[in-house]
């Protein structure tokens, strides 16, 4: 079962639920670059080149993509740039400095809701424009462990789960401390602590199975007048 999940949320097989779903997802916040004067300067906040590439986005002449990651990553195409640094303190860049800020399954990573506020507020401030995307803590499905419902389980449950049992993409962790460093290491949204972060933003629901996947949170402007979730 583990095996099934993973190869349907594998994001690198053509053929996968979860890679369709993230060029459609990709769609919209092309829809909000395609009416931006270029050239055009984006910031993506825990990304890497390579995703840009499963995106087919190579056509790339006026537009610099900074990727922005705690770690160093490889750009080897000259309209990228690789800097390192904490996506909560963007204080070496000026406000508006870039024309979109964009973030792909990275503010649940970033600690508690204290600090992801403080992402959030970075983002508002150094982009003209953004586009967030965020797993929903309500999906049934945790997209990281790949257990039914992982999220609301008590914590001494999580952390026996993965003491004890390969979940997700996770291996077995040796010891507590390192089972609770790995939960810690999610915390997943809910609507309304996204409105608390965004509150002017669209807040558009990705949807699976009838249910919200994810939400994708978007400047507004007149490529996503769509109405409010």
């Amino acid at each position: 079962m583990r095996e099934l999940l993973q190869r349907r949320a594998d994001y690198t097989r053509q053929d996968s639920p979860a890679k369709k779903l993230r060029r459609k997802r990709f769609l919209l916040f092309k829809s909000l670059l395609e009416t931006l004067s270029r050239p055009v300067r984006i910031l993506d906040l825990g990304g890497t080149a390579e995703y840009w590439d499963q995106m087919d986005f190579r056509d790339l002449d006026d537009v610099q993509i900074t990727i922005f990651n705690l770690q160093r990553v490889d750009v080897k195409r000259d309209h990228f740039v690789a800097v390192t640094g904490d996506a909560k303190d963007l204080t070496a860049y000026r406000d508006k400095e870039f024309d979109i800020v964009f973030s792909n399954s990275v503010i649940e990573h970033v600690g508690a809701f204290e600090d992801q506020m403080r992402m959030a507020k970075e983002i508002l401030r150094v982009g003209k424009y953004h586009y967030v995307q965020t797993p929903n803590y309500f999906f049934p499905l945790e997209p990281h462990f790949l257990f039914p419902f992982f999220q609301m389980l008590p914590l001494s449950v999580r952390m026996l789960l993965v003491r004890h049992f390969r979940l997700g993409w996770f291996a077995k962790q040796a010891d507590a401390q390192a089972a609770r460093d790995l939960i810690a290491s999610v915390h997943l949204l809910k609507r309304k602590e996204i409105r608390k972060m965004f509150p002017d933003s669209l807040l558009v629901r990705e949807r699976l199975w009838g249910l919200t996947k994810s939400f994708m949170i978007i400047s507004k402007h007149e490529s996503t007048s769509r109405p409010m979730s």
